[in-house]
This record gives structure tokens, C-alpha cells and sequence, in this order.
């Protein structure tokens, strides 16, 4: 009896082991650090599809991400994009074209993706656009870095940087 109740025991413990691990998630949350700024986000993969033009639909807004839309917080007052930014928390969205991206910072934090992005707009602080370049090989995870004064993106074969002090 004994064999048989750790039997169930362990057949119990291994289910749940297993159900865990596919629950884990695709696009896991990603913080990527500079001097003055913190960017959180969520991390898609490529996984065969095409990305920009398709999957992100070109001049439309997009969260730069997965899931909960990304943030991004200075530290103390800087730049973006050339442009001044308050210290603070903001939420980062962009609308990628094939040649140029459009980046938004946000007041509105806590939203989900950008479905909402008409009805929170008139909180945008500001919008800079940025040159798109392509890249010769692909880039399987949506990387965001923090190099040097710079912001880059880089996913699928698209590369993009924005000035950040």
C-alpha cells in the first residue's frame, strides 16, 4: 500500500512539474539597464514569422514588445531622442515604418499592449522619429540595449537607434 500511495504521489508531483514549465512564458519580461535609463519589456521571438510588415503592421502603434506594454525610466531628467524628458517612469511605444520609426513616451503606465492607445494619447510627453536600417542577419528575440547615449532595437533584420542621455 505504501508503494502504491508513492506511486500516486510522485505521478502527482511530476504532472505538476510538467504543467508549471508550459506555462512558462514566451515572451518573457527583459529589463535592460544604461546610465540613466530602465527598460522593461516583453521579449518575443521571431520563430519563422515575419516580423515587421506582418506581424507589426507598419503605421500602426505597437507596445515595442509582448504583453504588457513597455516601459521605460529615467532615472533623473534627460534626453530622448534629443529631446528633454522629466525623471519618471513612462510607457515606450512606436510606430515602425519599413524606413523610419515614430517613438512615443507616454505618461499612462500599466497598460496592456497598445489597444488602448487612442483613449490615452493626449498623455504622450513626446514624439521623436528614428532611422530604420536593416540588418544582414536576423535577430531572433526583440533585443532592446542600452550602449553608450543610445537606445537600439534590434529584431528580426531591423536595427534601430534613438539618442538617450
Amino acid at each position: 500500500m505504501k508503494h502504491v500511495l508513492l506511486f500516486f504521489a510522485l505521478l502527482a508531483g511530476t504532472c505538476s512539474f510538467v504543467s508549471a514549465q508550459d506555462n512558462a512564458p514566451k515572451s518573457p519580461r527583459i529589463t535592460a539597464e544604461g546610465k540613466n535609463v530602465k527598460i522593461a519589456y516583453g521579449q518575443p521571438s521571431k520563430r519563422n514569422r515575419v516580423i515587421f510588415g506582418e506581424l507589426v503592421p507598419y503605421g500602426k502603434v505597437w507596445r515595442l514588445g509582448a504583453n504588457e506594454a513597455t516601459e521605460i525610466t529615467f532615472a533623473k531628467d534627460g534626453s530622448f531622442g534629443g529631446k528633454p524628458v522629466k525623471a519618471g517612469t513612462y510607457t515606450l511605444f512606436t510606430i515602425p515604418e519599413a524606413n523610419e520609426w515614430t517613438f512615443i513616451l507616454n505618461s499612462e503606465l500599466k497598460q496592456w499592449g497598445a489597444y488602448d492607445y487612442d483613449k490615452i494619447k493626449d498623455k504622450d510627453v513626446l514624439q521623436v522619429k528614428a532611422k530604420a536600417t536593416k540588418i544582414s542577419a536576423p535577430v531572433e528575440k526583440l533585443t532592446i540595449t542600452v550602449p553608450a547615449n543610445k537606445l537600439v532595437v534590434e529584431w528580426d533584420k531591423t536595427h534601430v537607434e534613438v539618442p538617450v542621455k
